[in-house]
């Protein structure tokens, strides 16, 4: 069993959107937290189809129903002009609704009713380190993040079959993209950069397609929380810096999936590149549920200097390597960006048995030890 840290505390009695991709726990979430609560399930077809037919009766049983207690509506998104009605009884009879959904994108592209301010908005991601009893790193790098993926002895077969029907068939319908055979090679390519500079001349000629197209998918991917920008660190630079963003997508076995990697091995190259993005998917998370929110970006030189991520205002400089023996040669892009900026912490996560103090105070810790201080609010 899982425990979940995106708890709601803030929300109180106030009405909430709650977006995540699919299978990353919603359901089981809200079920749990809101057990005596009226549900309307979006994803069963005789509730969708009668109040795609009569929306009114969605306002009649809300009003039937006990006083006090909340409303769920689980993927609002299918079902987005309910929100007229959610509206008018938020406004006129104080309701509570807690409206999930894998994506607000189709909401915001009808133009429909957002609530105008009257819902908050939480985000849930795939699971996170703090969230699994007895942690498994290998686990997690071979299989993703997901809820479902993370406890199965045939997640590749389960992560394929994900792919297929929501990342393809979901997407492309909700999105509405005419050419599904070149979005689906589009995902394929986008894997090739992930947790990379992205280059849009490149893909396109790939796929075979313009570079504003392949602009347009990387922003679907990023409105339906596919994936994430990672934007470059350009504060008043005294060098040239690289000003073109990265992308990671939202989970490391989804990647692992597109690009055919049947199995991650500790040490191995891509342990490393699976590694980075794990350590990027915890620090988003903890962005998210602390409520901090502090942003993160990447810093690269045209010279080839780099760090990995740059947490906040240059508060907090992190570098990840996969090796359990740091050395001065990992140290370079960390040394380079504190030339230029002034910088609380300097951290070197990696697979060392033990936290050190290197010179110029660039600390290397395991990712445990890391990972324990990143939740525990001592990171930033």
């Amino acid at each position: 069993m899982y425990k979940r840290l995106q708890n709601f505390n803030k929300s109180g009695k106030n009405s909430f959107f709650l977006w995540g991709v699919r299978q990353s726990g919603k359901s089981t979430l809200l079920k749990e937290r809101y057990p005596h609560a009226l549900l309307f399930d979006l994803l069963l077809g005789d509730v969708h189809r009668r109040l795609l037919n009569n929306p009114e009766q969605f306002r009649e049983a809300v009003m039937a129903s006990e006083p006090g207690i909340p409303v769920v509506v689980d993927e609002i998104q299918k079902l987005p002009q309910l929100l007229n009605e959610v509206h008018w009884l938020i406004e006129n009879k104080k309701y509570q609704f807690i409206l999930s959904g894998s994506t607000p994108r189709k909401i915001i592209k009808q133009g429909v009713n957002l609530l105008g301010g009257r819902a908050l908005r939480y985000e849930l991601l795939p699971l996170s380190y703090r969230e699994i009893p007895d942690f498994d790193l290998m686990r997690a790098l071979n299989h993703g993040l997901l809820p479902r993926h993370y406890d199965a002895d045939d997640a590749d077969q389960l992560i394929s079959a994900y792919i297929g029907s929501y990342l393809e068939d979901e997407i492309i319908a909700e999105t509405k993209i005419r050419n599904a055979e070149t979005f689906s090679r589009f995902l394929d390519k986008a894997a090739f950069s992930n947790g990379e500079i992205i280059n849009y001349t490149n893909i396109a000629a790939d796929c075979g397609v313009s570079s504003p197209t392949i602009k347009e998918y990387f922003h679907i991917l990023n409105e339906t929380m596919i994936g994430y920008f990672l934007p470059s660190f350009q504060k008043k630079p005294k060098r040239r810096v690289v000003t073109s963003p990265k992308f990671y997508f939202f989970d490391v076995g989804i990647v692992n999936s597109l690009l055919k990697r049947k199995s991650i091995e500790l040490g191995s190259v891509n342990f490393g590149f699976a590694f980075e993005h794990f350590i990027y998917h915890e620090l988003k998370t903890y962005s998210v549920y602390s409520g901090k929110q502090y942003s993160i970006s990447y810093w690269r030189t045209s010279s080839q200097f780099e760090v990995d991520f740059i947490l906040g205002d240059h508060e907090v400089a992190v570098e990840v390597k996969g090796t359990d023996n740091v050395n001065t040669r990992h140290t370079k892009g960390l040394k380079a960006f504190a030339d230029e900026y002034k910088v609380k912490k300097k951290i070197i996560v990696s697979r060392d048995p033990f936290i050190r103090n290197l010179e110029n105070g660039i600390t290397v810790m395991p990712w445990r030890d890391f990972l324990d201080k990143l939740w525990n609010g001592d990171i930033i």
